[in-house]
């Protein structure tokens, strides 16, 4: 009777590791890109909103490469976000204290995407910290639209074009 009870203990174990494998199979990434600019200021420890033009999602073509469709995403999480500095290409960090960037669409309210506390002043590329928020209701959507808010710690006297790079994992049963 024991080798009974190992036997379907297995089974189940690989049954269960399999539907795991089945799972991965089915994540991929969406990448995403826009770009935003801090104006010069003087204003300082003060939260600014920067404008930040609506993305327009590659999320339909990234579907069909993955072979399954919109209504069958069923997790998309924010992976990565990450802010490089543009132009002036020499610059750095430096002027930024804090940042946060909110996520909203035409059907949903806003969320918070990601945020970082304390940038560190020499360098030019960071990576904020990503919420932990199921975001299918937005990369649904055929586009979605970014809220930058910053705090800065230095006088800004020209203005900072920043990159934004978004990296989404998707879970989806096929077609």
């Amino acid at each position: 009777m024991m080798v009974n009870k190992n036997v379907v203990f297995l089974m189940i174990f690989a049954i269960l590791s399999g539907c795991n494998d089945v799972e991965n199979l089915l994540k991929f990434n969406i990448n995403d890109q826009t770009s935003f600019t801090i104006q010069n200021t003087s204003l300082l420890n003060v939260p600014l909103e920067i404008p930040t033009p609506d993305v327009t999602s590659n999320s339909q073509q990234q579907y069909e490469n993955n072979r399954t469709h919109v209504n069958l995403v069923k997790d998309v999480r924010l992976e990565q976000l990450k802010l490089s500095i543009t132009n002036p290409v020499s610059k750095k960090f430096s002027f930024l204290k804090s940042i946060r960037i909110f996520i909203s669409s035409d059907q949903t309210t806003e969320l918070e995407l990601a945020k970082l506390e304390n940038i560190p002043a020499d360098v030019s590329t960071v990576l904020l910290i990503p919420t932990k928020e199921n975001l299918d209701k937005y990369i649904k959507a055929s586009s979605y639209n970014l809220r930058t808010e910053v705090i800065t710690r230095e006088t800004l006297t020209e203005s900072v074009d920043i990159l934004v790079d978004l990296k989404f994992q998707l879970t989806a049963d096929t077609f």
